[in-house]
């Protein structure tokens, strides 16, 4: 746990209420909550489970899999449980330290999830590009070292977020309207000066997510570049297809995080509820989604989930052979 400097007044709470304006709706707001949780816990631990056991599949494409799946998952359960308690037995109550702790792990997830989908940018940039040294510019190490440096960057930019707030004087009605310690909405509650607060997190939101696009731009651009000199129509098609499920993947995790963000900063017209709404289904439906979406599109990763299935149901325990 990140070790937070507290003022005196720390022993006190905030009250996280949920979704405003909904309240009545808890209960039936929990259900799809639940089950998109539940799934993306399920299919990406299964990723998780056929990529450890299959020594096949022990390659970087698979390895940034892995890394996908665990920033879903933990991104995912940084905030899911407390509201679920919000929702089902109208635990509202978070202690500072508790809160300033959640927003931390739940940012530096969150970050580390765009830097895995910068590195599977590059990923399909060699892949396409220069597929002849695929194998000597992305070893298992060199995938294991951005992702390092992924963890790193994250940390290093989203710790100053809750540090900047824990020496905030908060005011006596400490009510998140909110199921989680989103940075922007526990600043809004400070009765202090926010202004440091307020443009490092503005900041960071453009510099990580701008940043990380522009990489992701620069990947596609190339990849674009070499598919139009390619003169086998064929061969652009299979190109592209191994580029859908992370094309899929990047309209999951970017528009909607930035609509969510944008709204929650400068929506005053929005409902608090939809935006609310917005940024939860933002960290909700990728993890989700993603399991399925790399399944579908990804041959030896189907097959072995189709041989690990069978094997579980198969009276025998036979292998399935897929044809």
């Amino acid at each position: 746990m990140a070790n937070f400097s507290f003022s005196p007044s720390d022993s006190s709470i905030f009250i996280l209420t949920g979704i405003p304006g909904l309240e009545a709706d808890h209960i039936w707001i929990s259900i799809p909550f639940s089950a998109f949780y539940i799934m993306g816990l399920l299919g990406n631990f299964t990723v998780l489970y056929v990529v450890g056991k299959e020594q096949t599949l022990h390659k970087p494409m698979y390895l940034l899999l892995c890394m996908l799946a665990l920033s879903d998952i933990t991104t995912s359960t940084s905030f899911v449980p407390k509201a679920l308690c919000i929702f089902w037995f109208n635990l509202k109550s978070i202690t500072v330290k508790s809160c300033l702790t959640q927003m931390f792990f739940f940012h530096a997830f969150s970050t580390m999830h765009s830097a895995v989908l910068v590195t599977m940018a590059f990923d399909r940039y060699v892949a396409i590009c220069n597929p002849l040294r695929y194998a000597t510019i992305l070893t298992n190490a060199r995938i294991a070292k951005l992702g390092l440096m992924g963890l790193t960057r994250a940390v290093l930019f989203i710790l100053p977020m809750p540090l900047l707030l824990s020496g905030q004087p908060f005011c006596a009605n400490r009510i998140i309207p909110h199921t989680y310690c989103d940075h922007i909405a526990v600043a809004k509650v400070s009765c202090g000066d926010i202004t440091a607060s307020r443009v490092y997190g503005l900041l960071m939101a453009f510099l990580i997510i701008g940043f990380d696009l522009a990489l992701i731009g620069l990947s596609y651009g190339l990849i674009i570049r070499t598919l139009l000199r390619i003169s086998s129509k064929e061969a652009n098609q299979k190109a592209l297809k191994t580029c859908t499920a992370h094309i899929c993947a990047l309209l999951m995790a970017y528009p909607l995080g930035l609509l969510s963000s944008m709204s929650h900063r400068f929506g005053q017209g929005i409902t608090p509820h939809v935006h609310i709404l917005l940024s939860n289904l933002h960290y909700l439906i990728p993890p989700m989604l993603n399991p399925i979406i790399y399944g579908i599109k990804t041959k030896d990763l189907r097959d072995k989930v189709v041989k690990y299935i069978c094997r579980m149901y198969s009276p025998h325990g036979t292998d399935f052979k897929p044809a």
